[in-house]
């Protein structure tokens, strides 16, 4: 029995800006800081390798003064209308009716709402009443790949279902303005909003994307390397500039021996679904693949498109590649990293 991944979709806030624009509203929360300083920040913008990026709520308002209360309003109200439009989405893509979910699972770490949207989902979209629901909340930029992995163990135990993976991230929600370290800069660099949602099915009728095997890696001694600190002014970022040095050192353990129990090795994985943590974070992994022959295209052009929207991103770069519709039993290899610290892999078979 195995299980597949039916189909991917997107959904997109309502506000964008390019970083040309956003480069203004910079000058105005930077007012009084040295001028050297001022450039810097402006450099690392125009240097992440994002182009453009969504939001929840207008620029204005992220550069705003305002309450953690009033910031996690938004991030409530506008994380329900995206989860119902992402889910509606992909269930119609797949031409499966509401009623035909047994398992959904919500994956955001960027806010806090309780109830948690698959509540919300559950009474908005008139999914079962009996549906399982599992909401995740603190895995980072990894839970994108965790929510398929607890759907494919749920589904692997139970023949004949069908489970909803949904992703909604608002970094921007998260920004802090009275904050000028390093870590909320770059992250302000990188970040934007965004959904996804993955269908998945262990009904034999149903085609899709086989999931081969799936693993977590836990990197030890790196608690500190990345995630948010619960503030007054809310969720402030934790992110160590040792990431991508700590993934390169971690590389050949997280890839090979993964492979390895599978009977393949780096040479048989024709698609490479990588999450795009970052233009640093990207560099040093295409120069591991490029080792192997291998690019990260797909990754680099929707860091580009969208930048790092945490959970949901590897999801959009997963989408890019089930729509090409790869060639027949080609393999792909997913891959994404998040507090922990920790890595997740899952090998596909298009």
């Amino acid at each position: 029995m195995s299980v597949k991944i039916k189909c991917v979709t997107k959904e997109l806030p309502n506000f964008s800006r390019t970083t040309a624009e956003i480069i203004p509203f910079l000058e105005i929360w930077l007012e009084g800081q040295e001028e050297r300083f001022i450039r810097k920040v402006k450099k690392i913008f125009e240097n992440a390798e994002v182009d453009k990026r969504y939001s929840i709520m207008d620029p204005a308002l992220v550069f705003e003064k305002t309450s953690f209360e009033d910031k996690n309003d938004i991030y409530c109200k506008e994380v329900i209308k995206l989860g119902e439009k992402v889910l509606d989405k992909a269930l119609k893509k797949a031409q499966w009716s509401p009623d035909e979910l047994d398992f959904i699972i919500t994956v955001s770490c960027t806010g806090i709402m309780i109830p948690s949207l698959d509540a919300y989902l559950i009474n908005t979209l008139k999914l079962r009443q009996d549906i399982v629901r599992l909401p995740v909340t603190e895995m980072g930029c990894a839970a994108g790949i965790s929510g398929i992995i607890y759907a494919k163990n749920f589904l692997k135990a139970n023949p004949g279902k069908k489970a909803a993976v949904i992703a909604i991230e608002s970094p921007t929600a998260t920004f802090q303005l009275d904050d000028f370290s390093m870590a909320n800069i770059v992250s302000a660099a990188i970040f934007g909003d965004g959904a996804a949602c993955v269908l998945l099915s262990s009904d034999e009728d149903d085609e899709g994307v086989e999931i081969l095997a799936e693993e977590m890696y836990h990197f030890y001694d790196n608690i500190d390397m990345m995630g948010f600190k619960l503030t007054n002014s809310g969720l402030q970022m934790v992110l160590n500039i040792e990431v991508p040095n700590t993934i390169a050192s971690h590389f050949d353990t997280i890839v090979h021996p993964f492979l390895e129990k599978n009977n393949l090795k780096i040479s048989d994985i024709d698609h490479l679904i990588f999450h795009p943590g970052g233009k640093k974070i990207i560099q040093i992994v295409e120069d591991l693949f490029l080792n192997h022959g291998k690019n990260i295209d797909d990754t680099k052009e929707v860091l580009k498109l969208f930048g790092n929207m945490s959970s949901a991103t590897v999801l959009y770069v997963l989408e890019r590649f089930i729509d090409k519709k790869p060639e027949k039993d080609s393999k792909g290899l997913m891959l994404s990293f998040g507090p922990g610290f920790s890595a997740q892999r899952i090998l596909l078979k298009f």
